[in-house]
């Protein structure tokens, strides 16, 4: 029996979905590729669950407008665990971050869709934003003090610049590490179910035989699949946490 397998890789590649060219401007050509279309989906999908759960004009709450205050409520838990009770202003955009990540994620089980965090340049993109953010709160609060976050206390004056190297390093690699780590973990799942998914296609289309024994890792690819749903929520779930933790850092300067 051969078995030809594709490169699990092909399910990230970016593409373009929709493209037109206009020979007025010479080589110009404007181009929806499946990266910004699944993007626009996303958001779609995040504002439409909001706007079907909206219980403004209702006496009687539905099932989803008390899924949603239940999710606001474990998030604004989450950020006056993290920040702090005083620091609840910062809910609304860990609460948007907290959706549109979750969506991203769950949107690429679905069969032929595209995980937009996958992509490095979404991955690293929302962690560079939040870097900058939270470098930009931590100067606004605190001014030039800011920089003594980069000085542990009772350092020795000898010690201090290759300490301020070091912190700045570790501080700098925040904005990979927040965005590599979802991008890891989530390339790393749907590229092993690919592979998989690739295999039993071809076992199932082999003899009755291989077939029949082919349930026992076909039970298992679906656990897989639960795992990686439970994945795609505990990425999400974990990128808002160190978020409200760097908040909190520039905050407090700890």
């Amino acid at each position: 029996m051969k078995f030809y397998v594709q490169s699990p890789l092909e399910q990230f590649e970016v593409l373009p979905f929709i493209s037109v060219k206009a020979p007025i401007l010479g080589d110009f050509n404007l181009s929806l590729t499946n990266l910004g279309f699944y993007c626009i989906i996303v958001v779609f999908l995040v504002l439409g669950l909001h706007i079907v759960a909206n219980n403004s004009f209702k006496l009687i709450p539905s099932k989803w407008s008390v899924a949603l205050e239940s999710a606001y409520a474990s998030v604004q838990g989450m950020v006056r665990d993290q920040i702090g009770a005083n620091n609840e202003i910062y809910t609304p955009f860990i609460y948007s971050l907290f959706f549109f990540i979750i969506f991203a994620n769950l949107n690429g089980n679905i069969p032929y869709g595209f995980t937009v965090t996958t992509s490095i340049m979404v991955s690293l993109g929302l962690s560079v934003m939040v870097f900058i953010g939270v470098t930009t709160l931590g100067l606004q609060i605190h001014g030039i003090h800011f920089f003594s976050f980069f000085i542990p206390s009772g350092t020795p004056l000898v010690l201090v610049p290759m300490l301020v190297l070091i912190e700045l390093i570790s501080y700098i690699a925040r904005a990979a590490s927040l965005g590599v780590r979802l991008f890891r973990n989530m390339v790393a799942g749907h590229t092993l179910l690919k592979i998989l998914s690739t295999f039993l296609y071809k076992l199932f289309t082999s003899s009755i035989v291989v077939r029949v024994l082919t349930l026992i890792p076909f039970a298992i690819f679906v656990a897989l699949i639960g795992l990686e749903l439970a994945v795609s929520v505990i990425q999400a779930y974990v990128f808002c946490v160190l978020t409200c933790s760097y908040i909190k850092d520039a905050i407090n300067l700890h």
